[in-house]
């Protein structure tokens, strides 16, 4: 039989079964789906793919979209060529860099001759919308390493041709609409069409801000809030950055060849505790301030940055004194449920309100207080042998997830608390069109500090991460605005060092896991970085706490 001509057999999620000649691309297939409506993308035998991929043997195929992770990463992508496509049809010369994530959406910015107004957004919002209505297909190309390092240096990206030398791929993978070639590290959509929903902010500045849909808003566009202060946290380190000449993850790569890391860790770490030392001289400039509170996600170094503040605070001639939320849990058995009917930890009912702020309110009218403890095996809290009272020089450190909601400390007036909120927002790029995720971030830390502390396997580690956004979403980040200020406890150089603990971790995950295909894209994220030896950092760095050996 030509083998052209030969049959495979697709099994779909539903069950069906149906046969197409090899060769087929999953676009023609997918079209024989019942379970998606909005197709972004396909999982062959567990593996994500592309629909311009071609089907050469039997296999089990999964159709999603954007409110399936993949889909979500590929829908992002997508937009992102989208905007970079119509800034360069309407500004001849531009060009686009998409910085960060932010709350809800991508941070873009456009370097251009002028200043794009009112107008200029408009027309940008106008040409995206052009784009996706006429469903422009999305081409991809496989191109020999050699050929793509030489087109990335002919267009002068020079970075974008550094992290193709890095790698160890003979092939890269292109994409091209319209005119416009690029590579976004994820599979992209067939056609524009299936980009239909997304809204454009313009921020000034020539930033703006795309907002996507995603898992959490079940597909539908969020609403944008704009949070100022974690937009600035970022300049702040991408300037910092500039000026160190290591904007990027090829320069970061250079300074480890070049035997430089150990200089440019220390330099890191200076930053940050100089950060700490200015919060540190805020609080006590207004002596009316007695309660510190810190709030973070998961894994942005709350532990860590508690114990330095109060370091800094104790340099300074006074007396922290360091309380944790968690350990104000009720009963496990008293704790509310959820809309599945389990535990809900992560809402703040889930904590003793009225014997959290009874206490903050002795604290306050200097009478002395019994501290509590949480057993977490047990799902119950009891008292301590130690007991607490403030004295004029004592200062009340207070972490965990609700200290930005006012709800937690109402007891307390305005005047006598100062909110902080930490998040590792890393500056640091892949290149100008890849920005590295804060939550992939966060992710890899929880990888290491689970597996080191908790004996977490990585598969149950990324299970529970949607569950722990979640909560964020509900519980975080709309409070980040009540923050008096935000700590950055990203380190530029950290990647480096938890690969070295993570990249096994993930290559463990076996090809039948319902996490292969994330673990996988962690793994050919961190391919980008050359490893940095934990030796070089000191016991005290905020990185300890993910990966052991620290003095906390």
């Amino acid at each position: 039989m030509n083998q052209d001509n030969k049959q495979i057999t697709i099994t779909f999620k539903n069950g069906t079964k149906k046969t197409y000649r090899k060769g087929t691309t999953f676009y023609e297939i997918s079209k024989d789906s019942k379970d998606v409506v909005e197709i972004i993308g396909a999982k062959a035998n567990n593996a994500v793919v592309s629909l311009n991929d071609k089907v050469n043997e039997d296999a089990s195929v999964e159709f999603f979209d954007v409110t399936d992770l993949n889909g979500y990463k590929m829908y992002q992508a997508g937009l992102k060529f989208i905007f970079e496509v119509a800034v360069k049809e309407l500004f001849k010369d531009s060009e686009v860099y998409f910085k960060h994530s932010v709350p809800k959406g991508i941070l873009a910015e456009v370097k251009y001759n002028q200043p794009l107004l009112e107008k200029e957004f408009l027309d940008i919002k106008a040409k995206m919308r052009e784009i996706v209505r006429e469903n422009h297909r999305i081409y991809k190309y496989n191109v020999f390493k050699k050929e793509a390092m030489q087109f990335y240096m002919e267009q002068n990206l020079i970075e974008k041709a550094k992290n193709i030398h890095n790698l160890n791929e003979g092939v890269v993978v292109f994409y091209k609409l319209k005119e416009i070639y690029n590579y976004y590290y994820v599979e992209m959509p067939y056609s524009t069409a299936a980009l239909r929903r997304f809204n454009l902010e313009f921020l000034g500045d020539n930033r703006f801000v795309i907002v996507c849909p995603s898992i959490r808003t079940k597909g539908r566009v969020p609403e944008y809030i704009n949070y100022p202060n974690i937009i600035d946290s970022f300049y702040t380190g991408a300037k910092w950055l500039e000026q160190m000449k290591i904007p990027y993850v090829s320069d970061l790569n250079d300074i480890v060849v070049n035997g430089e890391i150990k200089k440019f860790i220390l330099a890191c770490e200076i930053v940050y505790n100089n950060n700490i030392a200015k919060l540190v001289d805020k609080v006590l400039n207004n002596r009316n301030i007695k309660f510190v509170l810190i709030a973070g996600p998961s894994s942005s170094g709350k532990t860590t940055t508690t114990h330095r503040l109060a370091s800094y605070f104790i340099s300074k001639g006074y007396d922290p004194i360091c309380l944790s939320t968690d350990d104000y849990y009720l009963d496990v058995d008293k704790m509310p449920k959820d809309e599945f009917g389990q535990t809900d930890k992560e809402c703040i009912e889930a904590l003793d309100l009225e014997t959290f702020n009874q206490d903050l309110e002795k604290l306050l009218n200097n009478e002395e207080i019994i501290v509590k403890k949480y057993d977490f095996v047990l799902g119950k809290r009891f008292l301590t042998n130690e007991k607490i009272k403030l004295n004029d020089n004592s200062i009340v450190l207070i972490e965990g997830l609700h200290c930005l909601n006012e709800k937690l400390s109402s007891v307390i007036a305005s005047e006598n608390k100062y909110k902080v909120y930490l998040s590792p927002f890393i500056p640091l790029n892949i290149d100008r069109h890849n920005y590295i995720s804060t939550l992939d971030l966060r992710l890899i830390r929880r990888i290491a500090r689970d597996n080191r502390s908790r004996g977490k396997d990585v598969c149950d580690t990324i299970e529970v991460w949607q569950q722990v956004r979640n909560g964020e979403e509900k519980y975080i980040f709309p409070y980040i605005s009540q923050a008096n200020v935000i700590i950055n406890t990203a380190m530029a150089y950290e990647l480096g060092v938890l690969k070295i603990y993570v990249y096994p971790l993930l290559y463990s995950v076996k090809a039948d896991s319902p996490y292969y295909e994330e673990a996988r894209r962690l793994i050919n994220f961190l391919k980008g970085f050359y490893m940095i030896p934990s030796e070089l950092i000191n016991n005290d760095s905020v990185i300890r706490e993910f990966i052991g050996g620290g003095i906390i």
